[in-house]
């Protein structure tokens, strides 16, 4: 697709993205009611990640706990479909990475949501692979890479070439999916991919992995799986949140008291087997609801944490690759952490 024909495409999407949410603003937003029966409707954005909310989802941990609510989990590809169907009042609470929540937050989408969870800080289960013949990302110069467009896979990539002293324009991005992405080095299309498993683990068979999430964290641009809730919903069904709340939680502890009987939930959902479920249960970092209360995580009421910080920096990032319009000041991002309702499950 030639570049200006791009540039009109994503200039209609961002347009109407802002007509969605000027019609939220002004009243048109959803914030869970009208469930069959006159129950209350709780709406989850869930992604195929093997982290403990695949766990709330197959137990039903959610259901079980609120039997006077209509809960549904509705899959997602990626970050930038959630936030789109936030937009559109069509999900209340989501799992989306953490470069489309500062995507979110940021103008010009401004969109009415606080983090209130960390899923998981994402590590080796996202990462760069390319055909063996390429030994390191500085090789990738003049090649064709996939990866779905404002994701958190999206942001370590353009970390990744920028290390490697390469820029976008050295390379050729393609913007699919990670299924898509697949497809694409299976037959042949692409040089490389920058994705997430269960995908990349099928890339990994006959690939070269050059970089993950790991260690571009370890260079000081972390990323991360967040949970987020609208302002509408939180605000008019605080007890759901809580219960929300408390469910991953509970799925945590067991993730990490028995991972194995984890795994077993988390296979069922993502068409795995226990142990391969399992191998990709420890490339993620879980932390429990007291542990995200830390300094260096969520942070408490009146003391937010380093996350805020981490997403300004990606904010900083992604403003220098123009994939938004400024930079937010840090108060926004620190605003946009939901640390009261954390606070009230947490203790």
């Amino acid at each position: 697709m030639p570049s200006s024909r791009r540039g009109a495409v994503l200039a209609a999407s961002a347009t109407a993205l802002l007509l969605a949410l000027t019609t939220t603003a002004c009243g048109g937003a959803d914030s869970g009611d009208g469930g069959k029966g006159g129950k209350v409707r709780v709406r989850i954005a869930y992604q195929a990640i093997p982290n403990a909310d695949l766990v709330v989802k197959n137990q039903k941990l959610l259901e079980k706990a609120l039997p006077d609510a209509e809960v549904s989990w509705v899959k997602f590809d990626s970050g930038g479909d959630v936030n789109t169907a936030v937009i559109a009042g069509s999900v209340d609470l989501g799992l989306l990475g953490s470069s489309p929540v500062t995507k979110g937050l940021s103008a010009p989408l401004d969109i009415p949501y606080k983090v209130l969870w960390i899923h998981d800080l994402i590590g080796d289960n996202e990462a760069l692979v390319a055909k063996k013949d390429i030994a390191s990302v500085a090789a990738l110069k003049g090649r064709k890479i996939a990866t779905p467009f404002g994701s958190t896979a999206h942001y370590s990539l353009l970390v990744a070439l920028e290390s490697a002293g390469l820029e976008a324009s050295d390379v050729t991005l393609v913007d699919l999916q990670p299924q898509d992405a697949l497809a694409a080095w299976q037959r042949g299309d692409i040089d490389a991919a920058y994705v997430w498993t269960p995908s990349l683990t099928e890339l990994k068979k006959d690939g070269k992995v050059l970089v993950s999430s790991r260690e571009i964290a370890a260079k000081g641009k972390p990323t991360a799986d967040l949970g987020v809730v609208t302002d509408a919903f939180a605000a008019k069904h605080p007890e759901i949140v809580d219960t929300w709340l408390k469910a991953e939680d509970q799925a945590v502890k067991l993730a990490k008291s028995d991972p194995a009987k984890a795994a077993v939930a988390i296979g069922a959902e993502l068409n795995l087997s226990p142990e391969e479920a399992r191998k990709q249960l420890a490339e993620l970092v879980l932390l429990t609801a007291e542990e995200q209360q830390g300094a260096q995580y969520l942070g408490k009421p009146g003391a937010p944490g380093a996350l805020a910080a981490n997403l300004h920096d990606a904010a900083v990032f992604l403003k220098g690759q123009k994939a938004i319009d400024a930079v937010p000041d840090r108060s926004v991002f620190e605003k946009g952490l939901a640390l009261k309702e954390l606070a009230r499950v947490a203790g």
